[in-house]
């Protein structure tokens, strides 16, 4: 996208931007205020739950349940990054201000928790495909060094791949506009405001994430393919409920993960203030949604719940 010549000629260097929020949220923000506050309180609380009950619950020692409270604690971060200054900025609108450097921190931290994200869901399928369709294998394929060592790795490249975007990002010069068009610092909207050419970035950003999100994403089906034939082989009724209880899930999760991201990361040009609604989904509704998926189909998650809060009561 080639900058505007009026923009060339401003020399001043931007030090602030101003996000725009989310569509229809100004004409009543006491109302949007206490329902994102209440989706909020209950993103951190059902996702703090997991996280404790996985951590003091010895039967939920299973790597799932290890993934699981990696995916809570990953979620509970995800809606701390954008919800707050969305929260803010329906208060008073000078709390839409964020610095330079802010704007760089927030767009660094999301998608080093988005991307995690993504490549922990293709970890979890891969341990249902080992629990289902290899299980004697299962114990030496998935000890607890190898599950630690598959987790820190989603972070690892998670931390690699949002550091390569947001120097990307903020290397260019920001000399003109300071409204970004988003609730939140995310690349296509911030890049639509440099003073210089952004196609190379565009490009690598089409490539990167979209051979990300696809390779994960093929790798998850082809998974789910594997189990779902497994399933079907298995004789009893109790025993394909409980598997495709488990998978169900799962699959959820990730068709409510994956989609809004490709609505945005594959049209690059696009970054109106109405693009930030498919946004919302990963940024707010699927963190306070995990906590009911996993535990609503989950016997096992549903017992040690209860038995935590009838021990602290």
């Amino acid at each position: 996208m080639a900058p505007a010549p009026e923009l060339l000629n401003q020399t001043s260097a931007v030090s602030h931007f101003v996000l725009a929020g989310l569509l229809y949220t100004a004409e009543h923000p006491a109302f949007f205020f206490l329902l994102f506050l209440l989706v909020y309180g209950t993103t951190a609380a059902g996702n703090l739950l997991i996280l404790v009950a996985v951590g003091c619950t010895p039967r939920l020692g299973s790597p799932m349940y290890h993934f699981l409270g990696h995916l809570s604690f990953l979620d509970a971060c995800l809606s701390t990054v954008t919800v707050p200054k969305v929260l803010a900025g329906l208060l008073a609108v000078e709390s839409r201000l964020i610095s330079l450097p802010g704007c760089a921190a927030q767009l660094y931290c999301f998608h080093l928790l988005a991307s995690t994200e993504c490549f922990l869901y293709t970890v979890m399928a891969y341990d249902r495909y080992l629990a289902i369709c290899r299980p004697l294998r299962y114990p030496a394929a998935m000890s607890r060094r190898v599950c630690a060592g598959l987790a820190g790795g989603t972070w690892a490249v998670g931390a690699l791949h949002s550091a390569l975007h947001t120097a990307l990002t903020f290397r260019l010069p920001y000399c003109g506009p300071r409204h970004v068009a988003y609730f939140f610092c995310d690349i296509p909207p911030v890049l639509a405001l440099a003073c210089a050419d952004t196609s190379a970035n565009e490009l690598v950003m089409l490539v990167d994430i979209g051979v990300v999100a696809a390779g994960c994403l093929a790798l998850i089906v082809a998974s789910y393919s594997l189990i779902v034939a497994a399933v079907l082989r298995i004789r009893t009724a109790a025993g394909r409920r409980r598997a495709f209880s488990t998978c169900t899930a799962h699959l959820t999760v990730v068709l409510l993960y994956y989609t809004p991201p490709v609505c945005i990361y594959l049209q690059p040009g696009a970054a109106g203030a109405g693009t930030g609604a498919p946004a919302v989904f990963y940024t707010i509704i699927t963190p306070v949604l995990n906590p009911f998926i996993y535990t609503l189909r989950n016997t096992e998650m549903k017992r040690a719940l209860r038995g935590l809060l009838c021990r602290d009561s």
